[in-house]
Formats: structure tokens, C-alpha cells, sequence
């Protein structure tokens, strides 16, 4: 997408503001669990969780495809928990793209602004409009099935645009692309949120997608939020073992906090984090895992094996017991055989305490 491709007029993005939502299936299912949350205007806010967290239950909530057991769902300070989905001007882009493949590109964008009866000049111009900010504008006459999935994509995208909706949700919405097109698709798709300034609610399991292009990430356990923040917050200082681990790799390692320092295996290195001094997990990126330099102070590791894939060296260590994973740049170090002693250090970016398991 061009970024001097012109804004669609008429969005005017909304805050959501979620209350006590819960949503039971059935007696024994809680799918959401009192969850309070609050979407800032012009936000673009992802849920993060594996299958079965809550996340698309919530987003399914707020379009209006479920009523909520309990709870409220204010959108700009109006509660709609109760209203149909197609009176809450909010539009969801589906992971199946879900096009109609008996009409043409310019149709299926135009479904939504014929069904409201728009005079015809006015449903051109809009189709014109929304095609143009996904960079489709040539592509009105095609046949869906005739185009990518990339293309396709942009295609639903565009869709939910033309009504210019307060909320767009996005539904895994890069599941069915490969690698290469996803990671371009999700550039677009960040690019022309930040362009429109629109409210947008994102879903996905994949914490990559998450971190690349949300404000913020909601990470999701079993109907629950477990922490709340940036994409910087949430893997710099996890709140649980569960967000460290769902949020990129990590290694769990058995440590003592004094309030200035961290100590494992009598490796002290200085640390300030808002703990109780005592045991603690120390919570350690295998990017943050560097050799330690002759005279530099470290941790004592066996060297287990490794895995050159030319820009990095993939190491797996034991210290004190414990099996660790590390990820170190460049040309690594060349280790004689199994069981071969190192020194390690770690960088304190990639260094967060945990409480002791």
C-alpha cells in the first residue's frame, strides 16, 4: 500500500470499554471471565493467547455475534450489549476473507453500502475510495478468485472500510497466508491503521504478528487476562511465567534477590525490580545469554550441544541442572565436545524476576 494513497473520509473512531464481561457456554464453559478492559481511541489493541483463551470470544462480544452472560459493552460510552451487530457501525475482517465468489472485486467491496441503500454515486465513490487505500484500485473488475490471498485479504479489508465503521476487528486475519505474505500483510494492515487513526481489535495466537504491529497486546489465559502493556513491557517484564513464556522463549532459572542484585550459582549481577528480596525465578532471554569475556565475571555452564545456522549459534547449557537455551550472535564459539565447562553472562536487557516456583 502507497502511503500517499488518500484517507477514507468519515471515520470517526470510538472508544470500547468492556465491564465485567463474562460469557458462559452451556453450565460448565466459562469462555471469558470478568474481564475489565478499556480500548483507547484510535488504539490498535491485539488479544494474545492460545486456542481456547477467550480472545475471539471477546471479539465476537463486541461485534455483537454473542450476548454476553453478564457485563457490559459500552462503545463511546453507549452500552450496546444488547444490540444487534448490524446496529453497532463496527465491521470484522474474517480469516476466511469470507467474499462472495460470484461477484467482482467492486461488488463484494459495494455489499455492505448497497444493503444500506446509498445513492449510487455515493457507493462508487466510497468503493473507489477504500480500494484505493489498500492499493486495489485497478482491481474493481476482477474476479476474486482470480487473486492471491494477499490480494484477497485486501479485498475483505476493504470492505469493512467502506462502511467506515467506529471499530474494525480483525479475526486471525493472516492465518491462511504463508510466512513471506503474512509478514507484508501485517505491515499493511499496521500501516493503514496508523494512517486512518481508526479503533481496530485485533486476534491472534501468533505472539510475532502481536508484537509487530499493536500499541498494546492483551495476553489471554483460559477466559483471563494475565497482563496488559506494550509489546516492549510485556517481554522486557512478564508478570507470570505463563506471558514470558507465551511471549517469545525464554529460560526459568532458580536465583536470590536482595533488592539491588541477582545471585545464581554466585553470579551476582546488579538488577532493580519491584520484588521481595529472597528466592526468585530469573526469567532469562536466549538472546541475553552472551560468553563471558576472559576476566569478566560469570556463571559457571556445561556446554551441551549447538546449532550454527550462520547469523546465530543456537546453544543448549545446563546450570545448576537446569537445561538452557541460548541464542548467541555472529560466529558463536567453538566448543571442543559435550560437557566442556563455560562461562556465561547476561545481558540485563533480556533479565526479569519471576516469583520462585
Amino acid at each position: 500500500m502507497d502511503s500517499t494513497t488518500t484517507v477514507v473520509k468519515g471515520i470517526q473512531p470510538a472508544t470500547v470499554d468492556l465491564r465485567g464481561l463474562l460469557k458462559r457456554f452451556g453450565k460448565d464453559v466459562v469462555a471469558v471471565n470478568d474481564v475489565d478492559l478499556f480500548i483507547e481511541r484510535g488504539e490498535l489493541l491485539t488479544l494474545l493467547g492460545p486456542s481456547g483463551c477467550g480472545k475471539t470470544t471477546i471479539l465476537r462480544l463486541i461485534a455483537g455475534l454473542e450476548r454476553p452472560t453478564a457485563g457490559q459493552i459500552l462503545i463511546d460510552d453507549d452500552d450496546v450489549s444488547r444490540l444487534p451487530a448490524y446496529l453497532r457501525d463496527i465491521t470484522m475482517v474474517f480469516q476466511s476473507y469470507a467474499l462472495f465468489p460470484h461477484m467482482n472485486v467492486f461488488e463484494n467491496v459495494a455489499y455492505g453500502v448497497r444493503v444500506a441503500k446509498r445513492p449510487k454515486q455515493e457507493i462508487e465513490e466510497r468503493v473507489h475510495e477504500a480500494l484505493a487505500m489498500v492499493g486495489l484500485e485497478d482491481y474493481g473488475k476482477r474476479a476474486t478468485n482470480a487473486l492471491s490471498g494477499g490480494q484477497q485479504q485486501r479485498v475483505a479489508l476493504a470492505r469493512a472500510l467502506v462502511i467506515r465503521p467506529r471499530v474494525l476487528l480483525f479475526d486471525e486475519p493472516l492465518s491462511n497466508l504463508d510466512a513471506k505474505l503474512r509478514k507484508r500483510v501485517r505491515e499493511d494492515i499496521r500501516s493503514l491503521q496508523q494512517r486512518l487513526g481508526i479503533t481496530s481489535v485485533y486476534v491472534t495466537h501468533d505472539q510475532e504478528e502481536a508484537l509487530a504491529i499493536s500499541d498494546r497486546v492483551v495476553v489471554m489465559n483460559q477466559g483471563i487476562i494475565e497482563q496488559i502493556g506494550s509489546p516492549h513491557v510485556l517481554y522486557t517484564r512478564p508478570a507470570s511465567r505463563f506471558v514470558a513464556d507465551f511471549i517469545g522463549s525464554a529460560n526459568f532459572i532458580p536465583g536470590h534477590y536482595d533488592g539491588q542484585a541477582i545471585d545464581v550459582l554466585g553470579y551476582r549481577r546488579p538488577h532493580v525490580q519491584d520484588m521481595a528480596s529472597g528466592p526468585v525465578t530469573v526469567m532469562v532471554r536466549p538472546e541475553a545469554i552472551e560468553f563471558a569475556r576472559e576476566g569478566e565475571e560469570g556463571v559457571e555452564a556445561t556446554y551441551l550441544s549447538s546449532a550454527y545456522l550462520g547469523p546465530v549459534t543456537e546453544f543448549i547449557f545446563d546450570i545448576g541442572g537446569v537445561e538452557v537455551f541460548a541464542t548467541i550472535s555472529g560466529l558463536g564459539m567453538s566448543v571442543a565436545e559435550r560437557g566442556d565447562t563455560v562461562r556465561l553472562r547476561f545481558n540485563e536487557a533480556g533479565v526479569s524476576l519471576l516469583p520462585p516456583e
